[in-house]
């Protein structure tokens, strides 16, 4: 199992439509740690870290968000590895 972590920012309309709490739920599932925040520009920003197939294929699902989401742009990089045991959003 080969595992990665990366950074990425969320934009469009991310912020008030349960994103974060959507991202959490769909990490937790998957068994992928990291966190989640809003960010002061209306971006939503995220660490992934688990699992390569894993955190890519939520990488993915963020394109796509909860249904009230409206994604125009993700943002991703590598970041180095977080020794986490879970998910938080902030």
């Amino acid at each position: 199992m080969t595992e990665k972590c990366v950074r990425i920012w969320v934009s469009g309309k991310v912020q008030g439509v349960g994103f974060r709490r959507a991202v959490q739920e769909r990490a937790l599932q998957e068994n992928v740690t990291g966190e989640a925040r809003n960010l002061a520009d209306g971006r939503v920003e995220v660490l992934l870290c688990g699992d390569s197939g894993k955190v890519n294929a939520l990488i993915q699902w963020l394109w796509q968000g909860p249904s009230a989401a409206r994604v125009s742009n993700v943002e991703v990089q590598d970041e180095r590895w977080w020794d986490r045991d879970n998910f938080v959003t902030y």
